[in-house]
């Protein structure tokens, strides 16, 4: 899809604060509420947009012990990665999870309150599911930078 400049910062502007109004908006972009109603319905509709979400304050949530998990699964084959898949889609301590190149199959990002979450989710959670065949973990010293802003 074609952006033009004003829908590159609309865009923008939603993504740093999807709770401005339409008047507010139609102020920094120069255009009438009607307008910015009508592109950002349009955006919604074509799936641009595809929700609105609350970001949550890890640490006021203690949340903020964050994991990047590497896992290798056994064996390639089309229904353990689905099932995998399937399974990983169940445990709300991942917060995303990536098909990877190289030498492991996935990353999991991983947020819990501390290191005994952690073991607990490990013992308890992650490896009880069939087909992985290893794991290897890193924990965050500090976030760097955080964003869920994507620019056009």
């Amino acid at each position: 899809m074609n952006f033009d400049e004003t829908d590159k910062n609309l865009l923008l502007f939603l993504q740093e604060d999807a709770k401005q109004t339409t008047k507010e908006l139609s102020y920094k972009l120069g255009l009438s509420v009607t307008a910015v109603y009508e592109r950002i319905k349009k955006l919604e509709n074509s799936g641009v947009i595809s929700k609105y979400v609350a970001l949550l304050d890890k640490h006021k949530i203690e949340r903020n012990f964050v994991v990047l998990c590497h896992v290798k699964l056994s064996q390639h084959k089309k229904e353990y990665v689905l099932q995998f898949e399937k399974e990983i889609m169940t445990l709300p301590e991942v917060t995303e999870c990536f098909h990877v190149s190289g030498d492991y199959d996935y990353i999991l990002k991983i947020c819990l309150k501390d290191i005994a979450d952690y073991r607990n989710f490990m013992v308890t959670k992650l490896t009880t599911l069939q087909h992985i065949a290893s794991t290897h973990s890193s924990f965050m010293i500090s976030e760097v930078k955080n964003t869920t802003a994507i620019v056009l």
